[in-house]
């Protein structure tokens, strides 16, 4: 029932505030102390309460859908008690109610005008029926969710219990099954033989026929206690049993889920994602997750499903949301080449550096990493390093992370000059370097090209810009420095293999990476252990962490 969510901030400052048309599933990711379960903390309090709580940091408003008369009529029936019979003295314009433990009477045509007009009477709305409508899963209660349950009276038409609704709807039982089935290879039963009058969820090897699902015979008693009690299965299956029995027999109408994929393997994340993504498409339920794993991610986007996914972000004070359009992250999952470099786990880092190669991701990165160890002021925390296969295949990364609002950098060798036409005027568009700046930059680009060719050197191996006169080193270097306004990063002296010279590092490639690494040292108590210094690779590591830090940073699309 949930229609919007407003929030206090949106893509950038002064930019308005992000609001969510709100699907059957929002996925709120960023990177770590963005705010993804604050948001849900925030959204649970609303929900329960009614109130606005004045120490919000993100939520600023929800709309609730309003329901027409008969709508309204509907559900008031829908959640009406059918205890009149056993409480004559009732009045007929009463209507009973479950208020979580307790029951009340409410005036039926109060509640219909609740239902009616939500928004106008949230406190009301919230006191009658959402608080008691509205569950947040953590790590714990998901757990729990598998804990034996009382069986009820089979002859009362409704129950709020999800094992009893199982028990009594077998297309929802069997909908169960057959997505604990698949990813556990093991049969979801519900084992009424405890007379005691407890329900419990067992995992079978076999499947059950009817007779056994239901009877109370020999044959029934010995198939479920052949099955596993489901309590002696791992913290993994039984959060994913009991969030999936929660959202296909649960009674919630806004469930909101903290970090679904704790305890679970990658490709059960995975599974989870889609499945509720598919689940609650067919139900009129609300679903908000926040989630680091990208396997999740992907299983609500590849369901086919709409789904929200809004990145979330926070840092030297500044939050920012940003709703991502589900074909722009198509798109990461369904390109190949941005599919196969992981470019989706970008949505859970503050910052993102493209290279060319794997061997420059490797070396750059662990450079970063020695930075951020002995000289943090120039190392760059919470950030991701990926490959491309090659320069030009760079600009294809960056654009789209850039375009989710993901700060991306292309580090690339000073060949990049050489690459004339389409693929330079693509490197300028990926990096959003206004349009009207990219025939002056392009021309410039070619008269430095000639310059490096009338030397008659190879300006990867042999200095790099150093190869050029005063003059014209300083136009290169205007053209690199424009470049490094939009989050392009070129190494003026040629080529990855021009760094730490002073090593004496030789090969190319993996071969001299393998040979630099040793040379840097593995044991950080040696005495030939190289840590930072102010210069070389260590400093362009640092221009680069200004580029990303600077919130007026040019080249993230608005």
């Amino acid at each position: 029932m949930i229609k919007t969510i407003k929030l206090k901030f949106g893509k950038a400052p002064n930019q308005p505030p992000a609001e969510i048309d709100t699907t059957p599933v929002t996925v709120f990711v960023g990177p770590n102390n963005s705010g993804k379960s604050k948001i849900l903390s925030e959204i649970h309090y609303r929900c329960t309460t009614g109130q606005i709580n004045s120490m919000d940091l993100i939520l600023s408003e929800i709309e609730f859908d309003s329901l027409t008369f008969d709508l309204a009529k509907a559900k008031v029936k829908e959640i009406t008690l059918n205890s009149r019979h056993n409480e004559e003295s009732i009045p007929e314009n009463i209507v009973v109610v479950n208020m979580g433990l307790i029951k009340n009477q409410i005036d039926e045509n109060t509640l219909i005008n609740v239902f009616q007009d939500p928004n106008s009477q949230l406190y009301l709305f919230c006191l009658y029926y959402l608080a008691f409508k509205t569950l947040i899963l953590d790590g714990k209660n998901r757990i729990n969710l598998v804990n034996q349950q009382p069986g009820c009276d089979l002859q009362q038409p409704t129950s709020n219990n999800s094992f009893m609704v199982l028990f009594r709807d077998e297309d929802k039982r069997k909908k169960v099954r057959r997505i604990i089935y698949d990813a556990f290879g093991s049969h979801f039963v519900i084992d009424p033989t405890n007379l005691g009058g407890q329900l419990r969820l067992r995992l079978s090897s076999l499947p059950p026929n009817t007779n056994q699902e239901y009877s109370l015979d020999p044959d029934a008693v010995q198939f479920h206690s052949s099955a596993t009690l489901i309590e002696q299965a791992s913290d993994g299956v039984k959060a994913f049993t009991g969030i999936i029995t929660e959202i296909i027999a649960g009674d919630p109408a806004v469930l909101l889920i903290d970090e679904p994929e704790a305890f679970l393997h990658p490709s059960l994340a995975f599974n989870l994602g889609k499945e509720i993504a598919l689940t609650s498409s067919e139900s009129e339920k609300r679903i908000f997750v926040s989630t680091h794993s990208p396997n999740f991610v992907m299983g609500c986007i590849q369901s086919g499903a709409s789904v929200n996914i809004v990145r979330l972000t926070y840092r030297e004070g500044i939050p920012t949301a940003r709703v991502l359009a589900n074909k722009d992250i198509l798109r990461l999952m369904r390109n190949p080449l941005l599919r196969s470099t992981g470019v989706i786990s970008g949505l859970f880092y503050e910052f993102v550096v493209v290279t060319e190669s794997d061997a420059d991701r490797a070396f750059y990165q662990e450079i970063n990493e020695r930075l951020l160890r002995y000289q943090p002021e120039f190392g760059i925390a919470n950030c991701l390093f990926i490959n491309a296969q090659n320069k030009q295949t760079v600009k294809t990364i960056i654009k789209p992370l850039r375009e989710l609002g993901i700060p991306a950098v292309g580090i690339v060798d000073i060949d990049v000059i050489k690459e004339g036409g389409q693929v330079w005027s693509g490197f300028l568009e990926s990096s959003f370097v206004p349009e009207l700046e990219h025939q002056s930059l392009a021309n410039l680009r070619n008269d430095v090209k000639r310059k490096f060719d009338a030397s008659g050197k190879d300006m990867k191996r042999v200095g790099g810009v150093d190869i050029l006169c005063d003059r014209d080193r300083e136009a290169v270097n205007n053209l690199f420095d424009k470049l490094a306004e939009y989050g392009i990063f070129v190494v003026r002296k040629g080529e990855l293999e021009s760094w730490l010279p002073n090593l004496g590092a030789t090969g190319h490639g993996p071969s001299w990476l393998i040979a630099v690494f040793e040379k840097m040292g593995e044991d950080p108590e040696s005495l030939d252990y190289l840590k930072p210094s102010n210069d070389d690779v260590w400093s362009f590591i640092g221009e680069i962490k200004k580029w990303f830090t600077n919130p007026t940073r040019k080249g993230i699309p608005l």
